[in-house]
């Protein structure tokens, strides 16, 4: 087996105190968070993360890995443990917390594993799954449930419901505890984790909670003022729009985007829709209006 470089692993260096290694650990867990980092390698890393802390944390343990690294050994040399060690010639930590299985390596088992017998398994838990799922924005808003197919290794399929929580955004992650990889040595299985994505939508364009809708509105609603119905993700309300409002003016509707313990609001693009004048009353009409604003240039400025 290769021989791990804790220390290395860590970014400290092997006369580091407890709280840099402490300080170092969370920085680095942080980073590596399989719920945050969807690059490739970024589980192994994490899992390596927490196998350094675990051997360095401990006195007792870090004592009995000095004695080892102080013969010279560096990251991924060969290592062979000496005969006997955990079963008498050496430290035994089946007693001090010393976890067998888990996530960690041979080389940590071989060390801290309590002196399992040669070609004994221990129970590890099975790895992660991580999937891309979408769902509408209508679901987002609401709650409700979807259908996610897995093929297991085997090339069959499984049909999990998943739940999704109102006010759910783009890029959470919904965790399905034990609908991973299956464990070996009787561990449990891993997660599902589920990375939402919501779709487009035809009538609103989201933003984190935030959702902007493009209101059409008529000249005379612009000028004059107006109170018009307007949808929202939970039905429509009333907006009242201010006298002499222009295109691209923004109207705030409190509370009305996704919902959350801070839910987003809803903003109102209008948009002026000019009618196209198709009878000779319609054209007399428009003359009148021109008339009437004779002195005014909207190129001005």
């Amino acid at each position: 087996m290769e021989f791990k470089d804790y220390y290395e692993t860590l970014g400290v260096k092997p006369d580091a105190t407890d709280a840099e290694i402490k300080a170092a650990y969370r920085k680095l867990a942080r980073k590596y968070h399989p719920d945050k980092n969807k690059d490739a390698g970024a589980e192994e890393k994490f899992k390596a993360i927490n196998e350094a802390n675990e051997a360095l944390k401990d006195p007792e343990k870090r004592r009995a890995y000095d004695q080892f690294r102080a013969g010279g050994y560096r990251q991924g040399e060969q290592f062979r443990p000496p005969p006997g060690w955990g079963q008498g010639g050496g430290f035994d930590f089946g007693d001090m917390g010393g976890r067998g299985g888990g996530d960690f390596s041979d080389f940590f088992e071989s060390l801290f594993g309590g002196g399992r017998a040669r070609g004994q398994q221990h129970a590890r838990r099975g790895r992660d799954i991580q999937a891309k799922i979408e769902t509408d924005l209508q679901t987002a808003y609401y709650g409700g449930k979807t259908r996610v197919v897995l093929n297991d290794a085997s090339g069959g399929e499984r049909v999990l419901e998943v739940k999704i929580p109102a006010g759910i955004t783009s890029g959470q992650t919904i965790r399905l505890g034990g609908q991973g990889h299956p464990g070996s040595g009787g561990g449990p299985s891993g997660d599902l984790l589920l990375e939402i994505g919501i779709r487009d939508d035809a009538r609103f364009r989201l933003d984190g909670r935030t959702v902007t809708h493009v209101l059409p509105i008529a000249p005379w609603e612009a000028a004059l003022g107006a109170t018009v119905p307007v949808p929202t993700l939970g039905g429509h309300v009333d907006l009242r729009i201010p006298p002499g409002s222009q295109s691209g003016r923004k109207l705030r509707l409190k509370g009305r985007g996704l919902p959350g313990s801070e839910p987003g609001d809803q903003i109102v693009v209008l948009e002026i829709r000019v009618p196209v004048p198709e009878t000779h009353e319609e054209q007399a009409a428009y003359a009148e209006f021109k008339d009437a604003f004779a002195g005014f240039d909207p190129r001005r400025g």
